[in-house]
């Protein structure tokens, strides 16, 4: 069966490896570029984002400090995973959205397609990660 291929979007940033895991491991630090949440980097833990559908429900499913962690988010089969490496003193990091169904399949909460809804967030995380996560680890 087609599915979508993952969004994948890399920044290096202007900071060291342990400032960016800070802000993108914790509940706080994630809160201030992402959405709101209670996350807690332990493998197991369930949460929630408050995205513009409402709560979704999240699942960490690995942690490797300081270099990655994965979640489950929402209900549709997604997979967000933040990758981090260390290049001297700054930070490449990426973002991963995966888990992506068949483009013509629509999600329950936004009520689209698939391939919809991945250009939408393509564009998204775009925004997200060298805009909004630069500037609260670079400040």
């Amino acid at each position: 069966m087609e599915t979508l291929q993952d969004i994948k979007q890399t920044a290096v940033f202007n900071a060291p490896i342990q400032k960016v895991w800070d802000k993108v491991s914790t509940s706080e630090g994630m809160s201030a570029w992402l959405m709101p949440n209670d996350f807690k980097p332990v493998v197991g833990h369930e949460f929630h984002i408050q995205s513009p559908f409402g709560p979704s429900p999240c699942k960490v499913v690995e942690v490797e400090e300081p270099h990655k962690i994965s979640f489950i988010w929402d209900t549709d089969g997604w997979v967000v995973t933040f990758l981090l490496k260390e290049m001297g003193k700054q930070t490449e990091f990426t973002l991963i959205h995966g888990g992506w169904k068949h483009p013509d399949a629509i999600s329950e909460k936004a009520r689209e397609k698939n391939s919809v809804i991945r250009d939408r967030m393509d564009s998204g995380w775009v925004n997200i990660v060298n805009e909004r996560l630069k500037k609260v680890v670079e400040a």
